[in-house]
């Protein structure tokens, strides 16, 4: 469906052109009464003045600034909160006291005074000479500047009328006020549209210099105001709107990637809600497919997925979470494997579109959100987890997993493992008291609920690595889980930073270690790109393991800002 939009002209030294005609159109002319007409007509100064303020408007379409930003007086109060919680140099004193004054306050709140108001030329008056008959007919006049007027049309099949199919909020049309879904388009700029298709009056626009006037018969349905949106989705997917072939107008759409926080400005279509990115200045809103319409195309052409479950290796580590998942060299001797109360066929059973989030904050008194780590076998996920744990041992914890093997001589209850009986194990199952567990050597091995409670309950951060597949059931309201997804560089850096590393894949007592392998390092690509393909959209951050120092750095600072910042989080968590 075509957009209405305008493009500028660039006609300038129009009152010179007009000055220099008589004399050259002079030799041109038969007789001086001629003459006389033209100069008289050219030298009008009514017309030299309208031609003055043409040339003035078309100044201001081409040189108005354009304000960076709207908030400089908010952006400038919280740069002092963030400066206060600083150690405080000399430089941040002469700055903070910059910031004080009040007469920079009085700036920073004019310029955005400026910078909110619309200095756009005012519409010139509507005309007088409207047919006595036509009294249900409007004639609207706006102004074309650079942006697009934000409206959408349409050719109804029944009458064969041109109606307003969309005004997209924020744009120039809304703005307006005047124009309205299901208004027929009787003629732009005098020329009649009944028989010419939505691209011809596309042209028509495009063509179209100064002021745009539009014939319209309203809508009989009135519009009922609506408030600006103050519902906030995630985008759980990649959308671009070009490489659509359902969307109604290429134009009009908006694009985004996987993570986006998208404000909604209007839900009125099923199909197409209307939407902007979360703190654009930008007022205009962008077309994006509805939630159901996205769920039920994808849920139509998405391929059925053999879902094999993904594991990894059993790393002996004393005092060191065990990850009890099975590697690929496992997967021949062993036929057990790790289970989670809800199988990896359910999960696929969703198709994740977007989710509705609010705005986060921890506050002191509340538990830390709970830390999910998840990554294939070998990537490094055990070795970034032990750095955190060294790092700071009393803010950051892990989970002591349950197990129904005989405890050791050199092993203590509640330290390497909670060890329990089979009927305990297996009725704690049956009431869905573990994340996940699994069984080797005929003794079960699992992680429980109350076992990361009893981390949190300890005011210490929870980190806890899973199957992909479980990270679905943790994201409760109780653990408000933050999911950071470790992944592999590319086959060639891996060849070469993995080298001289050695992976432990033997389920043996010894648990010996053993060289990577190239089978090693295409297992671990593959299963990389199978737990992003169907479980990234509940991911959080993603930090690429290229470097184990870099990588945890950047894993440090996520932590941190983790418990410092606001984040968004599903509005479930919050209104439960």
């Amino acid at each position: 469906m075509p957009a209405l939009s305008a493009g500028s002209g660039s006609d300038t030294g129009l009152c010179e052109l007009l000055a220099a005609l008589p004399a050259r159109l002079r030799p041109h002319v038969d007789s001086q009464e001629d003459l006389t007409f033209l100069w008289d007509v050219f030298g009008e100064k009514s017309l030299h003045s309208l031609v003055k303020i043409h040339e003035k408007l078309h100044y201001y379409e081409k040189q108005n600034p354009t304000p960076i930003l709207q908030g400089a007086a908010a952006l400038a109060g919280d740069l002092v909160e963030e400066l206060q919680n600083k150690p405080l140099s000399s430089e941040t004193r002469e700055l903070l006291g910059l910031l004080s004054k009040p007469n920079v306050k009085a700036l920073l709140s004019v310029h955005d005074t400026v910078a909110l108001k619309n200095y756009d030329p005012v519409l010139p008056p509507m005309p007088d000479d409207i047919d006595d008959e036509e009294d249900s007919v409007k004639i609207i006049r706006l102004v074309k500047n650079r942006e697009p007027l934000g409206a959408t049309i349409k050719k109804d099949e029944p009458t064969g009328a041109v109606v307003v199919a969309r005004i997209m909020r924020g744009g120039a049309a809304d703005r307006s006020g005047l124009i309205h879904v299901g208004d027929e388009l009787r003629e732009v700029n005098g020329i009649p549209v009944e028989d010419k298709s939505p691209e011809e009056i596309i042209q028509i626009l495009a063509q179209s210099q100064g002021a745009i006037t539009f014939k319209i018969i309203p809508s009989i349905k009135e519009d009922t105001p609506s408030k600006e949106g103050k519902m906030f989705i995630k985008a759980l997917f990649d959308y671009d709107p070009n490489e659509d072939k359902a969307i109604p107008c290429k134009e009009a759409g908006l694009s985004f990637k996987k993570g986006d926080i998208l404000q909604i400005m209007s839900q009125d279509d099923a199909t197409w809600w209307q939407a902007k990115h979360e703190g654009d200045a930008n007022p205009r809103a962008g077309l994006i497919p509805s939630k159901h319409f996205q769920e039920r195309r994808l849920a139509l052409r998405r391929p059925e997925i053999l879902v094999q479950p993904l594991q990894v290796s059993n790393r002996k580590s004393s005092g060191f979470r065990r990850s009890f998942r099975l590697s690929r060299k496992d997967k021949k001797t062993n036929k057990s494997m790790y289970e989670c109360k809800k199988s990896d066929q359910y999960d696929t059973a969703d198709v994740p579109t977007y989710e509705e989030v609010t705005p986060y904050r921890r506050q002191m008194n509340e538990n830390y959100r709970l830390v999910v780590l998840v990554g294939p076998v070998g990537v490094g996920l055990n070795e970034l987890k032990r750095k955190l744990l060294i790092s700071d041992t009393q803010h950051y914890g892990v989970t002591v997993p349950h197990t129904t093997r005989p405890r050791r001589s050199q092993e203590s209850d509640g330290v390497e493992y909670v060890f329990t009986s089979k009927h305990l194990f297996e009725t704690d199952v049956q009431n869905n008291k573990f994340i996940e567990y699994g069984e080797y050597k005929n003794n079960y091995y699992g992680t429980s609920i109350d076992s990361v409670r009893s981390v949190l309950a300890k005011n210490k951060v929870c980190l806890l690595d899973v199957q992909p597949h479980t990270v679905k059931h943790l994201r409760t309201l109780e653990f408000k889980p933050y999911v950071i997804f470790i992944k592999p560089p590319s086959i060639e850096r891996l060849r070469e930073t993995r080298k001289n590393a050695k992976i432990i894949s033997s389920r043996d007592e010894q648990g010996a270690a053993k060289p990577f392998t190239e089978e090693d390092f295409q297992e671990m690509i593959k299963s990389a790109q199978i737990m992003e393909s169907q479980y990234g959209h509940l991911f959080d951050k993603t930090i690429v393991n290229d470097d184990l120092t870099m990588a945890f750095s950047e894993l440090k600072t996520t932590f941190d800002k983790l418990e410092t910042d606001t984040h968004w989080v599903p509005v479930s968590w919050l209104h439960s």
